[in-house]
């Protein structure tokens, strides 16, 4: 949710904030770009020096510079727009009220006026201080003008008393914010099904029938859309472990029957189900229950067609259900996708061709043309698989979302 956001990080003077160390770390990790600005009493609790070196940018704390006698001003202004989201955090009882008033006395303040982008604070302060009713006023007034009051937490405080007032802890403010964007993302409220990786159809207990997939395109369409606010509920044969959030629900299968018998469970459910898996066509008739042994100079192996999953789906799939599958080709891939598409009772298909050096199996790259039901093609041209994932749910969003 962070990847690539400009990250604009206020800091007040609160004890709490000793703990923006690692909120930067955090934003940094997810990987943000962050900046950092922070009131002249701020400095007494965390140094500047801490913040500028985990944040790997300067940081902020009053208009004017000094150094060798030269003086430079820091542009409040630039540095407002420069943000995707300004967080202030913590957020202390009177940087709260002259946000809410408008007072614009030290650079913090004046940075928040300029910031056109989403403004998060995290209030802190002792319980007294955030019961008292000016402090509930100035939180309303705040949400009133757009500003996302993060929720306090109740605990031990700096006073040694007990209850509400404490900060949130970093990652319930990184939690808080993500949220927040998911609301607003295109695929907010979808639950979208995503099937990736080959099958193994067993001879014997230890060799099987499989391909040459990695996973790969379906598992970053499966991020995509998770990164795009869906709910993903991803269905993986067995591949190398690629590092997924933990809020996507990955199901792994081995057999084209487990596959099956996995979407079948979820496919009523999901808004739209993307079939990228290379599942089998065929799978033994019979398994030998112990390793077949190297005898004769060949061997016959009696084979029976797998459930097409895809074409399953198909026949049960309601008027508002999206179904996208996906056409691994070497020949005559558009026919073939074409024939497909209205065989299986498709929305979309993407063709994914061999005959294209740098697409299919075992590249991190990939090449893609979508066919829709209604005859319209978009050709995502060859790049990484990360691009042609967030390319792909463009133009689906744009077509059938």
């Amino acid at each position: 949710m962070f990847s690539g956001k400009r990250i604009l990080l206020g800091v007040c003077g609160g004890i709490a904030a000793y703990k923006t160390a690692n909120l930067v770390r955090l934003f940094i990790k997810a990987g943000a770009e962050v900046k950092v600005v922070m009131t002249p009493a701020s400095k007494d609790f965390v140094t500047p020096l801490t913040l500028a070196t985990l944040s790997k940018n300067p940081v902020h704390f009053d208009f004017v510079n000094e150094d060798n006698g030269e003086l430079s001003w820091n542009n409040h202004v630039e540095l407002g727009k420069w943000a995707d989201l300004m967080v202030v955090a913590p957020a202390t009882a009177s940087t709260l009220s002259k946000m809410a008033q408008g007072t614009c006395d030290n650079l913090l303040l004046a940075t928040y006026l300029s910031c056109p982008s989403p403004v998060y604070v995290a209030p802190a302060m002792d319980l007294d201080m955030y019961a008292h009713p000016t402090t509930a006023a100035t939180l309303k007034r705040l949400q009133n003008h757009k500003v996302h009051v993060i929720p306090v937490n109740s605990g031990f405080l700096a006073s040694g008393l007990e209850g509400e007032g404490r900060m949130a802890e970093p990652e319930e403010i990184a939690g808080f914010i993500e949220n927040k964007i998911r609301e607003s993302l295109p695929l907010k409220g979808k639950k979208i099904l995503v099937t990736a990786g080959p099958t193994r159809e067993s001879i014997d207990p230890v060799r099987f029938l499989s391909n040459r997939s990695t996973g790969t395109m379906g598992y970053q369409i499966a991020l995509k859309a998770f990164e795009l606010g869906a709910e993903v509920v991803l269905i993986s044969g067995p591949v190398c472990p690629i590092k997924l959030p933990s809020s996507i629900q990955r199901i792994e299968v081995e057999s084209a029957f487990e596959m099956s018998s996995a979407v079948h469970k979820h496919f009523s459910s999901s808004d739209c189900f993307v079939s990228t898996a290379a599942v089998a066509d065929f799978t033994p008739l019979a398994v030998a229950e112990h390793k077949i042994k190297k005898g004769e100079n060949s061997l016959n192996i009696e084979l029976k067609k797998t459930e097409d999953i895809l074409a399953s789906a198909g026949k049960l799939k309601s008027e508002n259900q999206i179904l996208v599958g996906f056409a691994l080709e070497s020949d005559n891939g558009i026919e073939s996708a074409k024939s497909k598409l209205e065989r299986k009772n498709l929305d979309a298909i993407a063709l994914n061709s061999l005959e294209v050096k740098g697409a299919g199996f075992g590249n991190s790259t990939n090449q893609l043309t979508l066919f829709f039901k209604d005859s319209k093609q978009v050709k995502l041209l060859l790049a990484d698989k990360s691009i042609i994932a967030s390319q792909f749910w463009e133009a689906l969003i744009d077509a059938v979302l």
